[in-house]
Parts: C-alpha cells; structure tokens; sequence
C-alpha cells in the first residue's frame, strides 16, 4: 500500500523520471509511425494509434485510473467486470505487427508477466470499482512499473457469490467438484487476454486476499498448470487437494485473525510440506485478518517475479 509521506517525498524524482521516461516514449511511437507510413504500403495504423493513445492517457493518472475498466462477455452470455493494468513501457513492436502485419522477429517482442488479483468479500459487487481498495494498486506505482513492467487483472465477484463457493469461517472444507461461475469466468478471460497482448504464458502468477486468498488456493489446485506461483492472504484451502500444488506459493496470515481461522493457512502448508514441496509462509503473530497491508510488497513482487514454469 502506498503510504502518504512516501507519495510526496518521492513526487518530485518521480515526476522527472516520468516525464523523461514519457516523451521518449511518445517520441519513439510518434517516429515509428511515421516512417512506417513513408514505405506507402496499405496498413492499417487505427490499432497502433489506439496504444499510442492509451499511454498518453496514462500519463498523470493516479495508481487507480490506470486500471482500465472493462466487462468479459462470454459466448453463452455470462459475464465478468474487471479492471485491466497494461504496462508502463508496453513492447511497441507487437503491437506494430498485430496491427499492421508487419515483419516483427518473434524473439525480438517483449512478453510481460501477468498477475491475477482477486479480492475479498467486502469489494463485491458490479461498480467494478471496490476490487482496487485493497492491495493490487502496489502494481500500478510508478516505481513498481518501472522495476516490474507487467500486465494486472483484477476482476470483480458479484455481490453473493464466490471465488469458490465454501463457508470461510469453517475449521475446513471440501473443495466443490467445478470451479465457481466467477473462478471459471475469470480463468476464460486469463486465455482471453493472452491471446490479445505480449503476455508471457510461463509467468503468470495469482494473488488474494481473504475470499480472494481461497480462490487462489482453490485455483492452484483445479488449474495446476496454469500459474507460475501464487500468493493466497489470510485465505484456506482444501488440504486434500494440495498434492496437486507443484508451483511456488508464499502464503501469509495474521496469528489473531478472528474472520479466517490462522490454521487454514498452517494447514495448506503443513499439506504442501508432507506432499514434498516447500511453500513459504509468513505469520504475523500481532494482527488479526487485515494482513494485506504487510503482505503486498516490493519484496512480494520481486519474489513472485523470480518465479517462472
């Protein structure tokens, strides 16, 4: 979470480095463009345009307005509010030869990781707003971006439902045999967007906080291959299905929580361990559910960053 004094401390440096950073930027697309359109060949530029368009508007925003605010609509009518973070630097020349079928060497595109947020109980709804509250906003901070370029999702549960369909305040439960409506639509809008953007498939990670730290635990176990670590926050799992989670997990929880019981965290990682694998686990013996204020880190990212399939 950005802390008040750290904003204005940091304002001036930031606003330089942003403002070098973002003409040199524009200039490189404004250039590309333009002898692009010297060659007189039949392209279409509305695409690229589009992205050019997109990091002007980008410029200047809060940590909250860059999240672009969009809807998934599926081919059987079901859909799913959520906010999309593009990265700060986005790879020109994918884009360039999306839009204008130009001859782009593959190895020469830059793939961005792709991070997953899903939230807790109290930012449900359908104002696909209240997701950003808490926590994934660290992602959108300047100088995050400019360390750890990535693409974030942060899709928005409907109000009575679940990341997966369980009571939370339970010593334990079973995992139900399908995923959510909310886990399965947000797992289509995962293939969805990498289909879309420069998103390199080995790196995508998932995060959570409270009913969103069950359904990261809930999604590592249904989907095992999909994700390259996770971070589930004062969340549970069922530990009957933790011999399927192979990937990195850092899981973190408050000793005093009184929402989500500390042993459903205590025991995924117990689960995991006798499964042979090696999670990390911070507990934070002073605090109670709100943990997430510690959890999301730079030290976090970087450490979820590090990880790949």
């Amino acid at each position: 979470m950005k802390k008040e004094g750290d904003f204005f401390l940091n304002k001036k440096n930031e606003s330089n480095n942003a403002t070098k950073y973002f003409y040199t930027f524009v200039l490189f697309n404004v250039i590309y463009i333009i002898l692009d359109m010297i060659t007189n060949y039949k392209k279409n530029y509305l695409f690229l345009l589009f992205i050019l368009f997109i990091s002007i508007n980008s410029y200047g925003q809060t940590e909250e307005q860059k999240f672009h605010k969009l809807v998934y609509n599926n081919a059987d009518g079901q859909n799913l509010a959520y906010r999309f973070l593009l990265p700060d630097n986005p790879d020109i020349s994918f884009y360039a030869k999306k839009a204008i079928n130009k001859l782009v060497p593959t190895d020469s595109i830059i793939l961005y990781p792709l991070v997953i947020f899903l939230h807790g109980a109290g930012e449900r709804g359908n104002d696909n707003e209240k997701q950003l509250i808490h926590g994934v906003t660290l992602f959108a901070q300047y100088k995050m971006q400019e360390k750890f370029p990535c693409f974030v999702i942060a899709p928005q549960c409907p109000e009575g439902k679940r990341w997966v369909e369980v009571d939370w305040k339970l010593d334990k439960h079973q995992q139900p045999d399908n995923s959510s409506i909310s886990l399965q639509l947000t797992m289509e809008l995962i293939d969805s967007i990498t289909q879309q953007y420069p998103i390199d498939t080995a790196r995508i990670y998932i995060t959570g906080l409270s009913m969103g730290g069950f359904g990261t635990w809930d999604a590592i176990s249904r989907y095992p291959n999909k994700f390259a670590a996770a971070a589930p926050v004062c969340g549970g799992g069922d530990e009957q299905t933790a011999h399927k989670i192979k990937i990195p997990v850092w899981a973190f929880h408050g000793t005093k929580d009184k929402a989500v019981k500390v042993e459903r965290s205590r025991n995924m990682i117990t689960a995991m361990q006798q499964n042979g694998v090696s999670p990390k686990y911070t507990e934070y013996p002073k605090l109670g559910h709100f943990v997430w204020g510690k959890a999301y880190s730079e030290e976090l990212i970087q450490w979820l960053f590090d990880q790949s399939k």
